[in-house]
């Protein structure tokens, strides 16, 4: 039970309702007990003795005997039901809040299928268990033994002789429930790999398509799907040879009332109607032993369930708040950033970025130009802790900003990424996505920036078209556009542009970067990128390879002295006149 132990927290503040279903629960078991009370005394009172008046004091007593179990029938499924139903709410909440909070180590190796899987299907499956399995569970125990309390008082000899084939059913109820549960935590498994294939699927559907590969991807989704059918056939030949083997049992017993039972009425030792309630009243034990499978079955499912998200509920957060953290004051923000002295290395990997030193003082542009691997994109997430350093320091304003707050500190960061990612939401909602207040002249200032509204207004419904899943029914250069308008509508200290023109064309380029120079203004700027035409203005150019600087410098500088920066910009100049060229770059090009 230590699952259910770790999860006390969920349910535990429900208790009440958990209590009230176990004693609606508990009456309907009395109540049933009553029932075979009455059938005796119909046999033996009123049949046997002749007393017919009293048949309708006896009916009348069965009848009000099913309304009020009936009635704790309701209470228990209504009780039950609403402690499920709030468990499996707040688990739900807290599953998603910790989702949230992970950081971006823990998303280097999930998958998005399995994580779905554990949202729905595994809490489904503790929702069952905690609002009646449990119960169920309790109740079969008090079933047994008010049930065996029952039968000692009618024929203690014969309750012996009756029950002697009950171990074997305990003994083969616990046998299974060993072999059933790895059975359940494997059949779990294999439907989160189903579910993740079926979305990887459909998120890179235009992928497949493109490449052709839909008979690849049905002969992956039939093997994934082999691999859960074999599971489930798994699991019901287990059930197969369970189901067989407790009614064999649970017949015996009542082969051995009736033979025994009945040899004790014929010599006048036991009444008829004691050994019908008898006959009735023994179900009362072999029903709950046979169904123990059906308990086993929702406890297994549920524990292997409850066990997939404690994984998620109790992973370790490797980047979060220190005590002693505090909040930045927006207003006092300058955007000093430095690195001072960086090595940082990702898990069972070398280092991404060794001995880094940046100084980017408030409003200037810092560019970082590399291959890829060379660390680029490690310095941002370094930036915006998405990592925590291993060795040297990042400040912020003088301050280390791993004793800043983390929504705080990236509260002053406004990202662009290359990977562009937009919600299924309207596309006024996804440019306003990273601020709290606005207005629509904020969103249109914005677009107008990222060169966006005249696109957006040619749309059939403008700011209000709903675009599709990860922004699909949009080029890669509108989604780009977008994304920078996100940006620049949070009026950042820190702007970050990762290769954030690099799916416009030329002409766009430079009527965004004209843009850029408006909202750069004051600003600390760090672009990342590939064309040598995003970088020639900054204020420091950092050339990386394999995570250590091999170059720095402005434009000019770097194309005055023989490097990895020229040899870049020799090849994306290669078919441009020298016309085009500066005083500069022509006194290198001879």
């Amino acid at each position: 039970m230590d699952v259910f132990r770790q999860l006390k927290s969920f349910y535990w503040p429900h208790r009440k309702l958990l209590f009230l279903s176990i004693a609606a629960l508990v009456c309907v078991t009395a109540l049933g007990l009553v029932q075979p009370y009455l059938l005796r005394v119909l046999i033996d009172d009123v049949i046997m003795a002749e007393q017919f008046d009293l048949v309708p004091a006896v009916a009348l007593s069965v009848v009000g005997v099913v309304i009020v179990k009936a009635s704790m029938q309701f209470l228990h499924g209504f009780t039950g039901g609403r402690l499920g139903n709030r468990v499996a709410y707040n688990l739900r909440n807290a599953l998603y809040k910790k989702l949230q909070y992970l950081s971006f180590q823990y998303y280097d190796t999930a998958k998005t299928g399995d994580l779905m899987s554990r949202l729905t299907g595994d809490l489904e499956a503790i929702r069952n268990f905690v609002g009646f399995g449990f119960a169920q569970i309790l109740n079969m125990f008090l079933m047994v033994s008010f049930g065996g309390a029952m039968l000692l008082s009618i024929h203690w000899q014969l309750t012996l002789v009756t029950l002697v084939s009950m171990p074997l059913l305990v003994i083969v109820a616990m046998k299974f429930q060993k072999v059933i549960h790895p059975g359940f935590r494997e059949m779990r498994l294999a439907m989160s790999r189903l579910t993740t294939a079926v979305q990887e699927n459909i998120t890179g559907v235009r992928t497949v398509k493109s490449f052709a590969r839909e008979r690849h991807e049905v002969e992956k989704f039939t093997t994934r799907n082999d691999d859960y059918r074999e599971n489930q056939l798994n699991i019901a030949f287990l059930w197969g040879k369970y189901f067989p083997v407790m009614e064999v049992l649970a017949n015996v017993c009542v082969v051995i009332l009736l033979v025994y039972g009945g040899t004790l009425v014929i010599r006048e030792e036991l009444s008829l109607g004691a050994l019908v309630q008898f006959f009735s009243m023994v179900w009362y034990i072999i029903g709950p032993l046979w169904g123990l499978g059906f308990h086993i079955n929702g406890y297994t499912q549920s524990k292997a369930s409850g066990e997939r998200v404690l994984e998620i509920l109790n992973q370790h957060i490797h980047v979060k708040d220190s005590e002693d953290a505090f909040e930045l004051d927006p207003s006092r923000v300058k955007g000093h950033v430095q690195f001072k002295n960086v090595t940082f290395n990702y898990p069972d990997k070398g280092p991404a970025v060794h001995d880094l030193t940046i100084d980017a003082k408030p409003g200037s542009v810092i560019g970082l130009l590399g291959g890829t691997g060379s660390g680029k994109s490690t310095i941002i997430q370094l930036l915006m802790r998405a990592y925590n350093v291993k060795q040297g320091e990042i400040l912020l304003d003088g301050i280390d900003i791993r004793n800043i707050k983390i929504e705080s500190l990236r509260s002053q960061i406004a990202p662009v990424f290359q990977e562009t990612f937009l919600f299924s939401a309207s596309i006024r909602d996804n440019i306003a996505y990273g601020v709290s207040e606005y207005t629509m002249d904020d969103i249109i200032r914005a677009a107008k920036l990222a060169k966006a509204h005249d696109f957006i207004m040619e749309l059939p419904q403008g700011y209000d078209t709903v675009v599709g899943e990860r922004g699909l029914g949009l080029s890669g250069g509108q989604k780009q556009r977008i994304a920078i308008a996100r940006a620049l509508i949070r009026n950042p200290r820190i702007l970050v542009l990762d290769d954030a023109t690099s799916a416009v064309d030329m002409e766009t380029e430079q009527e965004i970067q004209a843009g850029f120079k408006e909202v750069m203004a004051g600003r600390t700027t760090f672009i990342i990128a590939h064309r040598i035409s995003s970088l020639r203005h900054a204020d420091e150019i950092i050339v990386l390879d394999q995570g250590r600087v091999i170059q720095r410098g402005t434009h000019d500088e770097l194309l005055a002295v023989p490097g990895h920066y020229r040899d870049t910009y020799n090849i994306q100049y290669a078919d441009r006149p020298d016309a085009e060229r500066d005083g500069a770059e022509r006194r290198v090009a001879k």
